[in-house]
């Protein structure tokens, strides 16, 4: 497995490949997928953090089943853009997947994608109690749609430069 950037992804993905999106918290994962063309995110199910073993299971098996290319997973800077105990977490994380598959992982800042999922989910009148179940995955679909937004910006150019 190997961390990419958003640059290097957009060069590896083949055309039809989706992509998940992860929100990683202390006690569940967000799920989200992109469709084949790469265009929007979906929120899917969360997974209910238990340890890591079990936990990179159930994540693989999703892959599996979903035909996942690579991986984006938030990364939880600080407002100040510094880097606390959380990133640490999510880094050690994904080192720990190293050892279990070959799967690209992309690190996405994911500042305010909890605040962004809140207040979506608010518009939609969802009760306290659904939000609460679907926060995560929503989280990660604000992940990975910015993901998708950058990769398509990056596949525009690509097309603007071969036109050149």
């Amino acid at each position: 497995m190997t961390v990419l950037t958003i640059e290097e992804l957009a060069a590896a993905l083949q055309p039809n490949e989706a992509i998940a999106g992860l929100d990683l918290g202390t006690k569940t994962i967000g799920l989200s997928m992109s469709d084949l063309g790469r265009r929007f995110s979906t929120p899917r199910t969360v997974i209910k953090r238990e340890k890591f073993t079990i936990d990179a299971e159930v994540l693989l098996a999703f892959a599996a089943k979903e035909k996942v290319a690579a991986f984006v997973i938030g990364l939880p800077v600080n407002m100040d853009g510094s880097a606390g105990p959380r990133v640490q977490a999510t880094r050690a994380f994904v080192r720990n997947m190293e050892q279990k598959t070959a799967l690209p992982f992309v690190y996405w800042d994911e500042r305010l994608s909890t605040v962004a999922a809140e207040r979506a989910l608010l518009e939609m009148d969802v009760s306290r109690a659904k939000r609460a179940e679907r926060i995560d995955s929503a989280a990660a679909s604000f992940i990975l749609q910015g993901a998708l937004d950058r990769l398509s910006l990056l596949a525009r150019a690509a097309s603007d430069d071969l036109e050149d």
